[in-house]
């Protein structure tokens, strides 16, 4: 498989509800938007990724499905966060692998991983080991 992009996609019981919750609470920057002009899908920019919220669905999202969001401040997108309603799941804590998570949830129960990861983190330093010049 030779995969040239990839997303992925929500299908919420509110759309303008949960578009509104990923652009304006969140802040994610949109990519493009597609679709009829009353409804249009929304792909939003996702670090590396994208992530498409559109059309609708009666149905809750499978319990396993997960977001997992780097962010550069894990506490002060606490702060922000809460100010704002959003459903907090887990207040940060520095996890025994070493990286800060705060949990919340989207408005239909989506669980997001908010992580930050220290600057002392091994994720953060190149750990090979450099080889000298052959002789």
């Amino acid at each position: 498989m030779d995969v040239l992009s990839s997303r992925v996609m929500l299908r919420p019981a509110d759309l303008e509800r949960s578009q509104a919750f990923y652009r304006d609470v969140l802040g994610l920057a949109v990519y493009r938007q597609f679709g009829p002009p009353d409804s249009p899908g929304v792909v939003f920019f996702l670090g590396s990724g994208f992530l498409e919220v559109s059309g609708h669905s009666p149905e809750p999202p499978g319990g396993s499905l997960e977001l997992w969001i780097q962010v550069r401040d894990v506490h002060a997108e606490h702060e922000r966060l809460s100010a704002a309603g959003v459903t907090v799941l887990r207040e940060p804590k520095v996890e025994f692998w070493g990286l800060i998570e705060m949990w919340i949830a989207d408005p239909d129960g989506v669980r997001i991983v908010l992580v930050e990861i220290p600057a002392d983190h091994p994720l953060r330093r190149d750990t090979r080991v450099l080889a000298g010049p052959e002789a």
